[in-house]
Parts: C-alpha cells; sequence; structure tokens
C-alpha cells in the first residue's frame, strides 16, 4: 500500500516539470557523457586492433632477432611450419638528397623488405600504384617510398632521388599508410619502404650494425599460436628469439591505449563526483522548496517510508532521464566524430556501439546519483506537521539515520568495486579514489574555514559595507559557500594536478640534462672507420669532446643459473640492452663496489654492471648473469658495481664486460660529439659523407620527439579535466541560481535601507570573486599535493611547484564564480523592494 501510494505521489510530483532539476540533469548527464565517450573510443580502438592484429603485425606470428639474421636451423622451422615466410629488416639511416650543390640529411627508420610483404593488409600509396612498381623504380635505379613527414621535411617529390649509405634510389611515392605500422614500436625518424636486395650494396647492413630482423609467418588456420610459441621458445632457448603473434599484435600500443583509456574514464569519474555535489545541492534545494507539501502529507497521516519513497522515485525517474541523454550523447559524439578520430589515429579504429561503456557508464552514473541523493533525501524524514507552523526543513538532525549512512557506505564501496573491475588496475583506481575522497573532505574543511573567517573578521569592519556584505554573505549558514567550494574546487583540483604534473614531466626532461649536453649521437661506426673518425673531429676548434666506445646488443637470459625473468620484472630484463667492452674503468663513472679487472685480463668473462640497476634486481658482487650475444651465451660474474647517471645524456651502459669476453664479436661503435651549435651542419656533412653507412641522431631532435609525445598525452589528460571543470562549472551556476532568491530578498532590504544598485552589484560581484578565489586557493593546494603524489610515487621525478600553472588556476577559479553570481545578479537588481518584501509577509 505505501509503495502504490508513494508511486502515485511522485508521479503527481513530476507533473509540474523539470523546475528545479535542469543542473541535475546536466550534471548528470555530461558525467556519463563524459566517461561513455571515452570508452566508446577506447573500444573502438581495441575492436580495430583486435581486427587488424595480424595485419598490424604483419602475420599470424613473427619471430624477431636483434643484431643478426635468422640460422638455417632456425629458417627450416619456420618454412616447415607456414605456407609463406616474409623477411623484414629494421634499422636507422640517413636520408641523403643533393639539390644545386647543397646535402641535406633527414634521420629515417628503414624498413627493408622481401617481395612476400606484406603477407596480410595492403599498403597505400600517393600517387597510387603497386608496392611491386614503386620498388621497381624507374632510370635504373631501384625505388623507395617515405612517409610525408620525411618527405616534407626534405621538400621531396616523386622523382627526386635519394641516397642511403652509398645506394642511391629514386623516391617512387609517398607513404601513406601501411599494415604494420605499430609493429616497430617508438622511432626516431620516419619510415622509408625498400627492398632488402636492392641494399646490397649499400654498406648499411655490416657486421656490427645496429639492426633487428623479424620473420613474418603465414600460418595456416588451424594453427595453435600458443603450442607454435612453445616449441619455438624451447627449440631456439637462449638464442634471444622473441615470438608475438596476431592474440597480440599492437604490442604495447594495445597497452597504452587500455591504460590511457582507463585513466581517462577514471578522471570523468572524479568528474561525476563534481557532478555528484551538484546533484545532492539540486535535491537539497528541490527539497527544501517542498517541506510544506511534506508537512502538509505528514499532518494527513503519511509515514516517513511513504514520503522517503516518493521522492526516491520521483528522483530515481530523473536519474534514468539523465542517464538516458548521457548515454545517447556518450554515443553520439564518439560515432559523429569518428571520420575526424579515424584520419588522426595512427592506428585502426571500428567505430560502433558497445555495450560495455555504456554499461559502465550508466553503472558508475547510477550509484553516484544514489549516493549523493540518499544524505538529502534521508533528511525528509526530519520534517513533521509541526513545519506548516515553523521553517524546519533543516531542524533536525545533521546526520542521517544510521541504515543510510550505511547503504551509502555500501555503495561507494560497490563504486569502488566496479571502478577496479573496470580499469583492470587496481592501484590505480584506489589512488584516483583516495586523491578524490581526500579532495572531498579537504575541500569540505575548508568551505567551514572559509565561512569561519568570513564571519570573523566581517564583524570588525567598518566604513567597507561593500566587503562586509560580501564577508556576511560567504560566511551565512546554510548558504552557497559550501556548494561553490566543493564543485569548483574539485573541478580546479584536477586541472591544478594535471598542470603540476605536465610542468614538473617537462622540467625533469630538460633538467635531466647536462649543461653542455652533445651535438649528437652517431651510430654505425665500423671498427676500420673508428679512428678516421676521432681524427676529424680531434682537429676541429669547434667540437669540445668526443667520446666513443664500441656497442653490442645482448639479453640477459640468465641470472645465477635461472631464467632472468623468475628473478626479476625489471626493465633491464626486457628485451635486448647494450653491451660495452673497455681494459678501464670508463671516464665519470665511479666505482663504488669491486674492483675493475687488469687491462691485460684474459680469464673467465667479467661484467661490471650499473649499481642502482643491480640493487633493483637483487644483484651483487661474486653473481652470474648470462648474456646471448648473436645467439651466443656469454656467462659472466659481478666483478663490480659502477655508479651510473643515464640522464647525463652521455655514453652510458649497464652492463661492460673485460674485452677479451667479448673477442671475435662482430660489432659497431657509438660515438658522441659535443659541439657548437653553428658547427653541427658541417661536422655532419663531412663525417656522412666520408662515412654514408654512419647514422647521426640530433639530441635536440630526439628530445622534442620525446617531448611532444608527452604532450599528446598530457593534452588527454587536460581534455578529462576540462570535462570535470565543466561539470563542476554548471555545479556553479546551479548554486548561483539557487541562490537567486536570497539574493533578492537581500537586494531588497538593501535597497530599502538606502543602498545603490551599483554598490548592490559590487557586493554580489565581490562575494562570487572572493569565494572562487578561495576554492581556487585550496584547489591549488590539493593539485599541488596530487602532482607531488604522482611525481615522487610514479614517476620517481623531483617536484617543484609550477607558479604560472599555480596562478593561472587561483584566477580562473575567480573569474569562473565572479561569471556566473553576476549572471544571476541582474534579476534581484530589478525587483521593487515593495513588491519583494510584501510576498515576504
Amino acid at each position: 500500500m505505501s509503495a502504490s501510494l508513494a508511486a502515485r505521489l511522485a508521479r503527481r510530483e513530476l507533473r509540474g516539470g523539470l523546475r528545479g532539476f535542469r543542473i541535475f540533469l546536466a550534471c548528470l548527464a555530461l558525467g556519463v557523457a563524459a566517461i561513455a565517450a571515452v570508452g566508446m573510443v577506447r573500444s573502438a580502438i581495441q575492436s580495430g586492433l583486435e581486427r587488424e592484429s595480424a595485419a598490424m603485425l604483419g602475420g599470424d606470428a613473427e619471430i624477431e632477432l636483434t643484431y643478426r639474421y635468422a640460422s638455417d636451423e632456425e629458417r627450416a622451422w619456420m618454412r616447415s611450419m607456414a605456407s609463406t615466410v616474409s623477411e623484414v629488416v629494421d634499422f636507422r639511416s640517413m636520408a641523403v638528397i643533393e639539390r644545386g650543390g647543397e646535402t641535406e640529411r633527414g634521420l629515417t627508420q628503414v624498413r627493408a623488405v622481401d617481395e612476400a610483404y606484406p603477407l596480410v593488409g595492403q599498403v597505400r600509396l600517393e600517387p597510387e600504384m603497386g608496392l611491386e612498381q614503386a620498388f621497381a623504380g624507374e632510370g635504373g635505379l631501384p625505388g623507395i617510398v617515405m612517409e610525408r613527414a620525411l618527405t616534407d621535411r626534405l621538400a621531396l617529390v616523386p622523382g627526386d632521388l635519394v641516397r642511403l649509405g652509398t645506394q642511391d634510389f629514386v623516391l617512387m611515392a609517398v607513404l601513406a599508410r601501411y599494415p604494420d605500422s605499430a609493429a616497430g614500436g617508438f622511432g626516431l625518424g620516419p619510415r622509408s619502404l625498400v627492398l632488402a636486395r636492392d641494399l646490397e650494396a649499400s654498406g648499411l647492413l655490416a657486421e656490427g650494425t645496429l639492426f633487428s630482423t623479424h620473420y613474418r609467418l603465414d600460418l595456416p588456420d588451424s594453427a595453435n599460436l600458443q603450442s607454435l610459441e612453445d616449441e619455438a621458445e624451447a627449440r631456439f632457448e637462449g638464442s634471444g628469439l622473441r615470438w608475438r603473434d596476431a592474440r597480440r599484435g599492437a604490442g604495447g600500443t594495445e597497452r597504452f591505449v587500455d591504460r590511457l583509456g582507463s585513466f581517462l574514464v577514471l578522471i570523468g569519474l572524479s568528474g561525476l563526483a563534481v557532478g555528484g555535489v551538484g546533484i545532492s545541492a539540486a535535491v537539497r534545494a528541490y527539497l527544501a522548496g517542498k517541506t510544506e507539501t511534506i508537512a502538509t502529507l505528514r499532518t494527513l497521516g503519511a509515514t516517513r517510508s511513504t514520503i522517503f519513497l516518493t521522492y526516491f522515485l520521483q528522483i530515481g525517474a530523473l536519474t534514468l532521464l539523465g542517464l538516458a541523454i548521457g548515454l545517447a550523447l556518450g554515443v553520439l559524439a564518439p560515432l559523429a566524430l569518428a571520420p575526424l578520430i579515424t584520419a588522426r589515429l595512427p592506428i585502426p579504429a571500428e567505430f560502433a556501439i558497445y555495450p560495455r561503456p555504456l554499461i559502465e557508464a550508466a553503472l558508475y552514473g547510477a550509484l553516484v546519483a544514489v549516493i549523493f541523493t540518499l544524505w538529502p533525501l534521508a533528511r525528509t524524514e526530519n520534517v513533521r506537521a509541526a513545519t506548516l507552523f515553523r521553517d524546519a526543513m533543516g531542524a533536525g538532525a545533521a546526520l542521517p539515520r544510521r541504515r543510510y549512512l550505511g547503504a551509502i557506505l555500501g555503495l561507494l564501496a560497490v563504486l569502488l568495486a566496479a571502478a577496479v573491475l573496470f580499469s583492470g588496475t587496481w592501484r590505480l583506481t584506489l589512488s584516483t579514489a583516495g586523491g578524490i575522497a581526500g579532495a572531498l573532505v579537504l575541500l569540505s574543511l575548508a568551505a567551514l574555514g572559509v565561512q569561519a573567517l568570513a564571519r570573523r573578521f566581517g564583524r570588525g569592519l567598518r566604513g567597507r559595507p561593500g566587503l562586509r556584505l560580501a564577508l556576511g554573505a560567504i560566511g551565512k549558514r546554510g548558504g552557497e559557500t559550501g556548494s561553490v567550494v566543493l564543485s569548483l574546487g574539485l573541478g580546479l583540483s584536477v586541472l591544478a594536478a594535471v598542470g603540476q604534473i605536465d610542468g614538473n614531466l617537462r622540467r625533469a626532461i630538460a633538467d635531466d640534462l647536462p649543461e653542455v649536453a652533445p651535438a649528437y649521437f652517431f651510430l654505425d661506426i665500423q671498427p676500420d672507420q673508428i679512428e678516421g673518425f676521432r681524427e676529424r673531429l680531434d682537429g676541429d676548434p669547434q667540437v669540445s669532446r668526443t667520446d666513443s666506445a664500441p656497442m653490442l646488443r645482448g639479453i640477459v637470459s640468465e641470472i645465477n643459473g635461472r631464467p632472468a625473468r623468475e628473478v626479476a620484472d625489471h626493465w633491464v630484463l626486457h628485451g635486448d640492452r647494450g653491451l660495452t667492452y673497455s681494459a678501464t674503468p670508463p671516464e665519470g663513472e665511479e666505482i663504488v663496489a669491486g674492483d675493475w679487472w687488469a687491462e691485460d685480463y684474459s680469464g673467465p668473462p667479467l661484467v661490471s654492471f650499473a649499481e642502482e640497476e643491480a640493487l633493483e634486481i637483487g644483484l651483487g658482487i661474486g653473481d652470474e648473469i648470462t648474456v646471448n650475444v648473436l645467439g651466443r651465451d656469454v656467462t659472466a660474474t659481478i666483478a663490480n658495481l659502477r655508479r651510473v647517471d643515464f640522464g647525463s645524456a652521455a655514453i652510458a651502459f649497464v652492463m661492460s664486460m673485460n674485452p677479451s669476453a667479448l673477442a671475435g664479436a662482430p660489432h659497431s661503435w657509438i660515438s658522441t660529439v659535443y659541439a657548437k651549435e653553428e658547427a653541427e651542419a658541417e661536422i655532419l656533412r663531412d663525417l656522412a659523407d666520408a662515412y654514408p653507412n654512419i647514422t647521426a641522431i640530433r639530441v635536440r631532435d630526439a628530445i622534442d620527439q620525446v617531448t611532444r609525445v608527452i604532450g599528446g598525452i598530457a593534452a588527454a589528460t587536460r581534455y578529462g579535466a576540462a570535462a570535470t571543470l565543466l561539470t563542476g562549472f554548471l555545479v556553479l551556476i546551479g548554486a548561483a541560481a539557487a541562490g537567486e532568491r536570497s539574493r533578492t530578498y537581500e537586494a531588497a532590504i538593501l535597497k530599502t535601507l538606502g543602498a545603490s544598485r551599483a554598490r548592490i552589484l559590487a557586493s554580489f560581484a565581490l562575494r562570487a570573486a572572493l569565494l572562487g578565489a578561495a576554492a581556487g586557493l585550496v584547489a591549488l593546494g590539493a593539485g599541488i599535493l596530487g602532482g607531488w603524489a604522482v611525481s615522487y610515487f610514479v614517476m620517481e621525478t623531483e617536484f617543484s611547484v609550477i607558479w604560472s600553472s599555480a596562478i593561472a588556476i587561483v584566477l580562473g577559479g575567480a573569474l569562473a564564480s565572479l561569471l556566473a553570481g553576476l549572471a544571476f545578479a541582474w534579476r534581484p537588481l530589478k525587483v521593487r523592494p515593495a513588491q519583494v518584501l510584501r510576498a515576504q509577509d
């Protein structure tokens, strides 16, 4: 009976329309839409990666080798398992263009392919032509295709000549898209494609050159990928072979998209928490206007549960409407922008309606709506029949009854569990939830502190009526101070934290570079070239320093006889690492444990290990590590630990062995050159002309590229934070609208006492600006604390306050609050005092 009566009463209440619930709907819809849209884009990318997994890998499976080609045994096994095997060689080189007597050079990531490439997918060229036609070239020269970033940088058009090493090519087309674009990971230069056989006379793939080979396998439909992986790793154990297949063809790209998407969803959830403040304020304001109705129902015999259920059902129906609007926006926005997003993404995306992100967004929205409405709804039980004769909506207990508090805590636990389940990373989820909860507590306490300070300083003011009125309104109990500080403050907190993290990350990159950084890294210097290389630089007054070292690549396969990955999960043990040899300790590196070997030492292999990395892995003096170098295992004993500064931009290796341990192993040299900026072009020209096979990486260009990647990630995060801030601004507007009635009465009183419109407006504006500045200051504190935590514990970088971002946050808070306050100040100024005061009587 109580439920049916509550349902009838709720239907009658809903006949009044959406008056009082517009901000409620806007906050809920915006938060849900943001989460749904991010989830839809993430699902579209994941679906595209799954659909194009084999194409992105370049085949059904891939075997990667570093620094060498496959052996006859490995090739025979691959041919026995696959219907087709395609060999791809990947390395860096310099593209050289001679034009009008001048020479230009650009770093490029070369992919040398065979006639079977690509096994899966299509290569798209501009102008349109087949890859076979492009590689055929013209005028007796082989063809090359390059990405537009490189052709634009070097001002190339089809038909121009390009040299790689000592081999000339003719540019046939621009490489618009190729199927395995994500398989190569991060590269320092745009991509170029050539036929591998056309590089035979280039001198680029000599012994010791830094390159990797990729063998793509076209497997039968019945092939069991897991079984093949297990067989390959068992048969060629210790060979340095790395297996990938279509189950995870996108590799790190897929993981990055998933993690970034989860992070953005959690930022969206923080925006929904901001919206929850607006939801709570809207419900509280609505119920305050229904006090007489509730008291009348109590007089007529309605029970507490009937009244609670009446408004719970009404708000539940409006919640469903808000969820529907939010989900519709979350679906329509990505679908409408799909062509633009797809064109800008370097990876495939398949836009459609995906249920999972919509369920996730709807669940978050529903839980947040119930959590933030239960508290004000529970207070309807405090309204008694006597309220008809006195104002008593807020006269009851400050806290709801225990069962409501228990329900709120239970729903918070469900929300947290859902966030952990959907994000798949409990650490990130719990840290984000802790940050949101901490910010809400801090902002709530700050709101109380702001009110207390306003009351204290407002009493002592004489001769400043405008400021006194503003402080009186801020210090008023039950006013809009709490809503403004919470809503605007939480949105600004997220934005402040993002700004501090971004600024400190960029500063860390800049600060990690020494005051004098090398101009170039030179790679692939052959042993018979190193003396001539040094001679050119030693006599140049523009060159202040040159460092050189032999360079090999190796994989740490075992530690003390156990597989390395079983001992520790550390970046040194992931993939291949740079390795060198030296008879003497490296200059500038301190031996902190053990002793260096004698210069003429020729005994069992010894290795020097970087101290910090050794401690993280759990290595010490006397431990043995096995390093696979070019398919040969070298087991060495750790003789000493060195303090290595990898942030110095100088040559630095985790591992350095005694020379006899690597005797006879093919290798090349690397070198860093410190020179004045105006001399860089001449140095590059002379060395590249004398040694066409070497690769030069300009340090400034490499840093710029890393900075651009970080900037892109920071931009995506800022967009999410902006959505949170927009929700906060909506809540701010709701708070200003809810306070319009009290400002109207206040303006009427002040006009009666002789105050001018200008003075009243100045008081309203000052109140809004002070509240916004207070919210900005508190948000700045929370944002700095959050930024420090992420920088120190996650990124392990030093932290300092980015004051430009900090000042912008405070000023932005004051401006946002001022605009919202002024928007709802004009109507109270226009109302006649007599009309307002008669209505109040």
